[in-house]
């Protein structure tokens, strides 16, 4: 069996998934192809062929399409744009290439927090309480009426990748001994409300921001995988606290993991993240890919990317071992050489053929 895998703008995540899907249990070839609109993007060390991709969109599809006609490519995992492509599975299948990815309709609930946690509670999924704001004096009611909870507020952007916008809102001074620790996002309430009010004096576009308490304590990050109706298979957990994961058996968790699967009908690889609020698990993020941790997964014997691409093009994942839970694991930094005298690069660049 030989298969051929592209990930569009792969991001150096993938770099520890790649191995997952070329030591598969079927012994099968797996050739990886990588695109990025960055030419240097290291992630390309860990592809067979690699090379540039478009950055707009409107190039980056009929591109795509060529890209896959061109290298017979059988299954397209995407790292970015999941809508677009969604909307575009039928003209990928014309050429004999799978997407990866849910139906369209659930991408664009998945991407917007409000949409997801308004879903989530609509299917009985607990959620932290939360208020989507989108300007200066929603911000400050929100957070009047979130003081009586007692916890610290956070504030994060309401799309896919909010993580890149979270703050931790906090009022008090810079102290001395605030230079002993690691800095971490913060920002007063008069300092996003300042930015949401220029935003709107110019005119500029302001994003949807949720407000909600922070939820202290471990995140549990849970690795799903499922059919193409969101039909949970297999659900991996991992506790994340600093550096070190526990792969846990916890059936509360287990069971919210499948009705938000079901509920949100995703497919394939999905990642959803709790935290705990008054004792109990309550929903964080939803995620319709595979997460950039997935790869932890391995040490639980069970191969969920492999599984994942034997699903999208043959209807079942094969023969799943029962996870081994409960190890414990650390995260550590890895150099990869990209350059060099004597450390020439593992790919070759993306041709005709």
């Amino acid at each position: 069996m030989d298969v051929r895998i592209w990930f569009n703008r792969i991001w150096p995540a993938r770099v520890h998934l790649i191995p997952m899907l070329r030591d598969n249990p079927d012994h099968a070839r797996v050739r990886v192809y990588g695109t990025h609109p960055d030419r240097e993007a290291v992630a390309f060390t860990a592809c067979d062929t690699a090379g540039p991709e478009p950055v707009e969109d409107e190039s980056f599809f009929g591109f795509a399409v060529d890209f896959c006609r061109r290298h017979r490519i059988d299954v397209l995992m995407p790292s970015s744009r999941l809508v677009a492509l969604a909307d575009r599975a039928e003209a990928f299948a014309a050429v004999g290439t799978a997407v990866m990815c849910a139906p369209a309709e659930t991408l664009r609930t998945v991407t917007d927090k409000s949409r997801t946690y308004a879903a989530a509670e609509h299917s009985g999924v607990p959620t932290a309480p939360w208020r989507a704001v989108s300007d200066a004096d929603g911000l400050r009611k929100a957070v009047g009426e979130f003081a009586a909870t007692g916890s610290a507020l956070c504030v994060k952007p309401s799309g896919e990748y909010s993580a890149y916008g979270f703050r931790l809102l906090d009022d008090s001074p810079l102290e001395v001994s605030d230079f002993d620790r690691l800095p971490r996002p913060t920002a007063s309430v008069a300092a996003v409300a300042g930015a949401l009010q220029r935003a709107l004096d110019r005119g500029d576009p302001v994003p949807e921001l949720i407000v909600m308490p922070y939820l202290e304590g471990p995140e549990i990050s849970v690795d799903c995988l499922s059919d193409a109706a969101g039909t949970l298979v297999s659900a991996i957990a991992r506790a994340k606290s600093g550096r070190v994961r526990t792969l846990v058996d916890d059936p509360e968790v287990a069971e919210l993991a499948r009705r938000i699967v079901g509920h949100f009908r995703l497919s394939y690889l999905s990642n959803v993240q709790f935290r705990y609020w008054q004792g109990r698990p309550v929903l964080l993020e939803v995620n319709a890919r595979a997460a950039a941790g997935i790869h932890q997964t391995r040490m639980t014997g069970v191969n969920l990317p492999w599984a994942a691409v034997r699903m999208l093009l043959y209807g079942d994942p094969g023969p799943l071992p029962e996870p081994r839970l409960g190890g414990r694991l650390a995260v550590v930094e890895q150099a990869v050489a990209v350059s060099g005298p004597g450390c020439p690069p593992r790919w070759t660049a993306v041709g005709p053929g």
